[in-house]
């Protein structure tokens, strides 16, 4: 089920596809509340690590400690955010989708990180879509070129 916290990780994408870049968007929660949001940003900054969820926590800045946060990515995160959400101690993410992108769920679980995923249609057709118009620069992003 989509909530509020969702709707805004997919704002986030929606962002990043404006700025021509990967429809990717993340917020992490803390609290009940958004403490940090970002998106893709690899295009507009030049920058091969500034995936979403490492923008959003880019962005949260230094929260403390990261117990009972929750990590919201409209996309299963990548090896390289997954493994920021296990260094950092984030128990929960929630995801649009993995079926475009099948990404680290298996390695997040496998350090108790529960990964939720929502298999949403919208998050689906918006990663197709991109993926069907931006095949080359999908494939940088995800190493496969």
């Amino acid at each position: 089920m989509k909530d509020e916290f969702m709707n805004a990780a997919i704002a986030e994408a929606k962002t990043g596809l404006q700025e021509n870049g990967i429809p990717i968007g993340s917020v992490l929660i803390k609290d009940g509340k958004i403490v940090g949001r970002g998106h893709n940003k690899r295009v507009q900054d030049g920058d091969p690590i500034t995936h979403a969820e490492i923008d959003c926590l880019r962005n949260a800045g230094r929260v403390g400690s990261y117990k009972g946060t929750t990590l919201y990515s409209t996309l299963m995160p990548c090896y390289l955010c997954a493994g920021a959400v296990v260094q950092f101690g984030i128990k929960k993410v929630i995801v649009g989708e993995s079926k475009t992108f099948p990404g680290a769920k298996e390695f997040m679980e496998s350090h108790g990180v529960e990964v939720v995923d929502l298999n949403l249609d919208e998050c689906v057709h918006m990663m197709e879509d991109f993926i069907e118009q931006h095949p080359a620069l999908w494939n940088e992003d995800i190493g496969e070129l």
